[in-house]
């Protein structure tokens, strides 16, 4: 890891194993050796001061290792009209294509580079925050109160992560490059915070 000059976590099809949380249980599918390399390289990277950004499962990893917890019934404790996840019946391209808005937290990382205060995403997720972790601050939520997206500067390390997925077809979603314009920012050792649109491109 001393090598590496940021971590990116992506998303992926299996799920945290809730043991890493302190619960039990749970709906896989799990990777355990997943859980192992990226929640030890979180922690670790974190403690270098290097840069450290999430997607999808990559979100919800950072949480965990910051003593955080997730829930794993979005979508039916809250007793919301809002969906999280496309109907299993849908086909690969209209799964990563379901969306619905997040509201940018005021004051925020995301609020500032937007300069609104809301953006469509999409979603593709049984699973999310419940506590939040140390250090985390929520940067968007949905209709129904779920973080969307978190951020810190933990000893220098700048953290951000989403609950979407921005890589999926960025030439169609142009807000969805900002998430990897603010990354190449903090790999160069530039701050994230107060940066408007326009200077995360630079």
């Amino acid at each position: 890891t001393e090598r590496l000059d940021g971590l990116m976590l992506t998303g992926s099809p299996s799920n945290i194993g809730a043991q890493r949380y302190g619960q039990d249980g749970g709906e896989g599918p799990f990777d355990d050796g997943r859980d192992s390399v990226s929640l030890a390289m979180i922690e670790c990277m974190i403690t270098m001061g290097k840069p450290v950004f999430g997607i999808c499962r990559g979100f919800q990893e950072i949480n965990v290792v910051l003593g955080g917890s997730l829930r794993r019934d979005v979508g039916r404790r809250m007793g919301s009209a809002l969906s999280h996840h496309a109907p299993d019946s849908a086909s690969f391209d209209a799964m990563f294509d379901h969306a619905h808005d997040v509201d940018l937290m005021p004051g925020g990382i995301l609020a500032a580079v937007y300069n609104r205060p809301r953006i469509a995403v999409n979603s593709v997720h049984y699973q999310g925050i419940d506590r939040l972790g140390d250090g985390l601050s929520v940067e968007a939520r949905s209709g129904d109160g779920l973080i969307e997206a978190v951020s810190a500067n933990i000893s220098g390390a700048q953290v951000l992560a989403v609950q979407w997925h921005p890589e999926w077809q960025t030439d169609r979603h142009p807000d969805s490059q900002v998430f990897f314009q603010l990354m190449g920012r903090a790999l160069r050792g530039q701050p994230l915070k107060k940066v408007s649109r326009q200077a995360a491109k630079l």
